[in-house]
């Protein structure tokens, strides 16, 4: 059998106008929209009933018609007898409400209520969802069909199928915790679907990279004196200054104080949320000076394109898209020794040093003494002398 469908903006709307079958027993007939089947199903109201408490064909006719009549203006005004209205459950489809979570990140990062990299992550996973509801036909058209079954299944299409890690897995479970709570702000959907779906625990809990050993280091630095001394400035400003990749890509060069010989972080870009004065030592700005940085204006970024000051924004993507595609291809070092290895190496240097703990917490801007202590090597954490000769009263 072959129906057309009577399309509104909202498929809850979707509806075959309802037809009388005048038998023995009068039936009214339509098709409505199920959204657990995605296809038309017909609903079937027999008034037998109704009929034999109404005397003179004539009056049954006219209530008949009157029944069909508000069930045409209920059908008109989004009435579906499939769909139970619930505590006030929106019924939204998944596109809008797909197109509503997009909208409120973006209104987010206008706000600076989330970061630029937050929400890019965000983004992408919503992407990987709709392609996956696409290539397995589980694509669902309420939002109130997200539940722990779609959420099961895409979670083991990310782990199992695309052979991604534990923590990579773990973290669209997370996102979607956040996208699961906002959807029952608007209450779109009536629970959390990720309720009762653990967060997989790993063996191995350790970093997947390295501290650079000094030779490379070396070898970093002479490559980069010769052929691109403005990625050394973004390199030294992150092994000596902890200066993070988000927050480079930001920098302006406003933010340096020669006279003070500082760096400001502002709030907004800081992984805390604090403003930080953090100190420039002699050597980086003396690069700085070398490469003529202060002839810019201060509005400029500090690195642009070619990781030169200039007024475009790059992301913080193209530090390490430098470092793994020219710096580490030509020189051949391994792939444990990333972009942001340089931090934790400067750190453990630091402290090798023997420079003091709380000094390098304050530069590293760290939440606690215990954070930096992470990084102390091994042959570093030794008696404190201070204690050694040390006598109480007892």
């Amino acid at each position: 059998m072959t129906f057309s469908v009577k399309k509104n903006e909202d498929y809850v709307k979707e509806y075959r106008e309802p037809q009388v079958s005048w038998g023995n027993v009068v039936t009214i007939s339509f098709y409505a929209f199920d959204p657990e089947t995605g296809r038309l199903r017909r609903k079937r109201m027999k008034l037998a009933r109704e009929l034999n408490r109404i005397p003179g064909k004539r009056a049954q006719r006219d209530y008949v018609e009157g029944v069909v009549r508000r069930i045409r203006e209920e059908l008109e005004g989004g009435w579906n007898p499939w769909i139970q209205q619930r505590a006030g459950l929106v019924y939204t489809r998944w596109e809008d409400a797909c197109l509503q979570y997009k909208r409120f990140l973006a209104k987010q990062l206008e706000s600076g209520t989330m970061r630029e990299e937050s929400i890019t992550s965000y983004m992408s996973y919503l992407r990987v969802l709709a392609r996956w509801m696409a290539e397995e036909k589980s694509q669902i058209r309420y939002a109130y069909q997200f539940d722990k079954r779609i959420v099961d299944a895409f979670l083991d299409f990310v782990f199992l199928e695309r052979d991604n890690s534990i923590q990579t897995r773990n973290n669209y479970l997370g996102w979607i915790k956040v996208f699961a709570k906002w959807l029952l702000s608007k209450s779109m959907i009536e629970q959390d679907p990720t309720v009762g779906i653990p967060v997989l625990k790993r063996k191995d809990k350790k970093k997947n990279r390295d501290v650079i050993p000094d030779s490379v280091l070396r070898q970093i630095s002479m490559y980069l004196k010769e052929r691109n001394p403005h990625y050394l400035l973004a390199c030294y400003l992150l092994h000596y200054v902890f200066v993070r990749p988000h927050e480079l890509a930001r920098l302006k060069i406003e933010d340096i104080s020669l006279k003070e010989k500082t760096l400001f972080i502002h709030w907004d870009v800081a992984k805390n949320w604090n403003d930080a004065v953090v100190t420039l030592p002699m050597h980086v700005i003396r690069l700085m000076l070398d490469l003529d940085i202060f002839r810019h204006p201060g509005s400029y970024y500090l690195f642009s394109d070619d990781f030169r000051p200039g007024q475009s924004f790059r992301s913080e993507k193209s530090f390490r898209d430098y470092w793994t595609r020219t710096l580490r291809k030509d020189l051949g070092f391994s792939v444990r020794y990333k972009f942001y290895s340089l931090k934790d190496s400067g750190i453990t240097n630091m402290l090798r040093a023997n420079t003091d703990v709380l000094s390098v917490r304050d530069q590293a801007r760290h939440s606690s003494i215990l954070i930096t202590d992470i990084y102390t090597p091994k042959d570093v954490k030794k008696a404190n002398k201070l204690l050694l000769n040390y006598e109480g009263v007892l």
